[in-house]
């Protein structure tokens, strides 16, 4: 069972392919994330992720990847950890790490966002530093987000 914050990749039963098969063919796609597990990245509803295939030797800490849980749903998270060709995944909204992921679970890489209509790319140095710091910043997410909600609740009164 998966928590409200997952980021959970919907399928649509009128697809003809699933997007990892699709990735697995060469081609790139667009998915509109659902769930809150990617968030601040990942507003659900709003924004877009576009993935392109990839080769899971070649990702390392940091990345955004697309994998499947065994006979399960489709997850788009960040790569916390790699030792070997296993894989630790976590996401920016999340504390828990979850692993091991193996290669062969592992569908697309995370190339481009859509935010708000504008597209950006994750290899643009000033997403590297924010998705790095915030990496970084894991131990600390549950008490950002309590000030956060401390914060929101406060503007609200």
């Amino acid at each position: 069972m998966h928590s409200e914050h997952e980021q959970v990749i919907e399928e649509s039963e009128n697809e003809k392919k699933y997007p990892e098969e699709l990735l697995r063919n060469g081609n790139t796609i667009q998915l509109k994330p659902n769930g809150w597990s990617m968030y601040p990245l990942f507003v659900p509803g709003r924004d877009w992720a576009i993935l392109s295939p990839v080769d899971p030797l070649f990702l390392k800490r940091g990345d955004v990847a697309l994998f499947r849980r065994p006979g399960s749903i489709l997850v788009m998270h960040r790569i916390w950890k790699r030792k070997g060709n296993e894989f630790w995944f976590v996401g920016d909204n999340l504390p828990d790490i979850e692993g091991p992921v193996e290669p062969a679970q592992i569908a697309g890489k995370l190339t481009y966002f859509i935010r708000k209509g504008k597209k950006y790319s994750v290899a643009n140095p000033g997403y590297k530093i924010l998705s790095t710091i915030w990496l970084w910043m894991r131990p600390l997410r549950p008490a950002i987000h309590g000030f956060m909600r401390i914060v929101r609740h406060q503007k609200k009164s």
